[in-house]
């Protein structure tokens, strides 16, 4: 449900803001660097064992329980983190596939799924649910689940959480992979100054009032939640009544609504641009954005792969913002290739 809310939100607010080199081609596979997928990679990245289920766990960390979704027991370790509103079970056609290849997580980020959700109101605003801590977070869970360097992979906010883990600590981050990443279209820095006293209070307003909480609540319909999903989604007919139980049901659990409004009014931290010349040379960069995203729209996107930590950038048409739900046929085969492009760099790691 907070999926929901945060893309209705998201629509009028960014909606408003809007109106008013060489690469390394030592690492790099020898293609061109930006391409469009339409259909699946070599066959070398084939998947070779049976579909692997996989297990709920839980973790605690600093406090608060963090779930999380496993599978695979050998190969190169994989972290998947979802977006605003998401949650791990957003890679639910991702994980079995993938653990073919490697071990693989599908986190629940602090404050979203069934990790617990703390309560912002009290603390000063935007204290917890930033992306420095979920990248701590991040860390964190590499260091302590996985117990070995992983490869990152994350869609739309996901993505800027994932590159500040890879800036913060690159020795446990062999590669991200970043998934129609957020741009953060109402980031202070990229709101026109006419309309940034309205935008403050906008999210003050929806923040710190029964405003907030009621259109929350207004869009904790099945309905109002397919309708939106419909919207971001690039094929419709993908908006499974399974998908829309997936993002409900977790976005119903007492502390929900608290996380979307605090986070509604973060309009600083770190933008992808800031971070992809951070990165760490040792630490590759894939972009994969789908054509049809109405929220980033690839027109957008493109000029990010153009930064020298992105190896390629990957088109994927008819895609909406969320492909690894949409077309996993697609993504996954994709994902797997970046593995086996990056498998052989990390020291130690296989």
């Amino acid at each position: 449900m907070a999926a929901a809310a945060s893309l209705s939100a998201r629509t009028f607010l960014v909606t408003s803001a809007r109106r008013h080199a060489d690469r390394r081609s030592d690492r790099a596979r020898a293609n061109a660097p930006r391409a469009v997928a339409t259909s699946s990679p070599a066959t070398r990245v084939q998947p070779t064992r049976s579909t692997v289920p996989p297990t709920e766990k839980n973790w605690q960390w600093e406090g608060h329980k963090i779930r999380y979704t496993c599978a695979g027991d050998e190969g190169p370790a994989m972290v998947l983190v979802h977006g605003f509103g998401g949650n791990a079970d957003h890679w639910r056609k991702n994980v079995p596939v993938l653990a073919k290849r490697g071990r693989v997580f599908a986190i629940d980020l602090l404050g979203y799924g069934y990790s617990d959700k703390p309560d912002p109101m009290s603390l000063p605003q935007n204290s917890i649910y930033n992306f420095e801590n979920w990248a701590r977070q991040l860390n964190a869970f590499i260091e302590t689940i996985v117990g070995e360097p992983a490869f990152i992979m994350c869609n739309s906010v996901g993505g800027v959480a994932g590159l500040q883990a890879a800036v913060d600590k690159p020795g446990s981050c062999r590669g991200v992979v970043c998934i129609n990443p957020s741009l953060r279209g109402l980031h202070i820095k990229k709101q026109p100054e006419l309309i940034k006293p309205f935008v403050k209070i906008l999210q003050n307003t929806l923040r710190t009032t029964d405003v907030g909480q009621k259109f929350f609540k207004n869009v904790a319909r099945a309905e109002t939640v397919k309708n939106i999903l419909k919207e971001a989604y690039g094929d419709p007919a993908t908006v499974t009544d399974e998908l829309v139980e997936c993002i409900l049901k977790p976005g119903l659990q007492p502390g929900a609504a608290e996380v979307f409004l605090d986070f509604i009014s973060y309009s600083g931290g770190p933008l992808p641009e800031e971070l992809l010349p951070a990165m760490p040379s040792e630490v590759p960069v894939r972009i994969m954005w789908g054509q049809a995203d109405p929220w980033e729209p690839v027109k957008d996107g493109r000029a990010y792969g153009e930064f020298d930590s992105v190896d390629r950038f990957i088109e994927l048409p008819g895609v909406g913002h969320c492909p690894q739900d949409e077309a996993p046929e697609l993504i996954n085969p994709l994902l797997m290739e970046f593995v086996e492009d990056y498998r052989g760099v990390t020291p130690g790691c296989a």
